[in-house]
């Protein structure tokens, strides 16, 4: 059995993908720039690999028929580490973005589209057996959006409160990529993924709040309040400042341009595995101690 290797096994994404695979019998190999710091099942292989180096990824990829890649490094080294996937593998999942929604929250422009259409033209001309996943926002987002606010009290405040997402669980990303590993009949194709329901951020605080067992205090900000407000309202850790502007600009803009429409809600998880994504109130409830800790 050829071992399977994901780039970007300590993510949301990422180490689920790792920890499914491992479960399913798979051979795994995770990549990681700190393997003495990576908590993976026991049987899975942790090796060091760097995109910004795309050499220290040769002896990742050896004996290697199928790659899943979470893109986390700045763009300049794609080309080479993509030349060197193509050269060894012979299938990627890529975890892409949801560029061609029909919605007007997916459909705003930003860099990070850019990035992503530019990402997914080299896969598409390297040779490779190519799946994309484009998951909508992910549930998992939210802890990093309000677990800041909850550690110092009850107020959340936040703008577009009555804009609706329909979040979706890491896991159930996880899950598609790992069938699109394993099993044939994935090639070529293109997996929209959303949670199951179209909840407003309102109501996401809210459940988030019922599953604390806490009585939140939830204000709007205008989008104004938010530039300056956002910056310290989450944790950025290191990230640069303008790079923190950037991030907060695309989702001001996502929202406002979604404001008075449901959530583009997709069916795909259900129909590749015959039972429903799980819904946000799931999440938060299993993942509870990441908006204290």
């Amino acid at each position: 059995m050829s071992p399977i290797l994901v780039i970007g096994s300590t993510g949301h994404v990422g180490s689920e993908v790792v920890a499914q695979l491992s479960d399913r019998g798979a051979r795994v190999r995770a990549m990681t720039r700190k393997p003495e710091s990576a908590r993976v099942p026991a049987k899975v292989e942790v090796v060091h690999g760097d995109l910004t180096q795309p050499e220290t990824l040769e002896p990742a990829l050896n004996g290697v028929d199928s790659v899943f890649l979470v893109w986390t490094a700045p763009p300049a080294t794609f080309a080479d580490v993509l030349e060197r996937i193509a050269g060894r593998a012979r299938r990627i999942v890529f975890l892409s973005a949801p560029l061609k929604t029909p919605h007007p929250f997916f459909q705003q422009p930003n860099s990070s589209r850019v990035l992503a259409e530019r990402m997914e033209q080299a896969i598409l001309t390297s040779g490779l057996e190519w799946t994309f996943l484009r998951p909508g926002m992910f549930a998992s987002n939210s802890a990093h959006w309000w677990a800041h606010q909850l550690r110092e009290g009850d107020r959340i405040r936040w703008p577009y409160l009555d804009v609706p997402t329909a979040p979706i669980d890491p896991r159930d990303i996880a899950t598609i990529g790992v069938r699109a590993l394993c099993e044939d009949g994935h090639a070529g194709a293109e997996y929209v993924l959303t949670g199951p329901e179209s909840l407003t951020q309102r109501e996401q605080i809210s459940t988030v709040g019922s599953v604390l067992g806490r009585s939140l205090c939830i204000e709007e900000m205008t989008p104004g309040e938010a530039r300056k407000e956002l910056v310290s309202a989450m944790d950025w850790g290191m990230a640069p400042a303008t790079w923190v502007s950037a991030v907060i600009e695309k989702l001001l803009s996502a929202w406002g341009a979604a404001a008075g429409l449901p959530a583009f809600v997709s069916t795909t998880y259900t129909e590749l595995t015959g039972v429903r994504p799980r819904t946000f109130r799931e999440w938060a409830r299993d993942h509870a101690g990441a908006f204290t800790a």
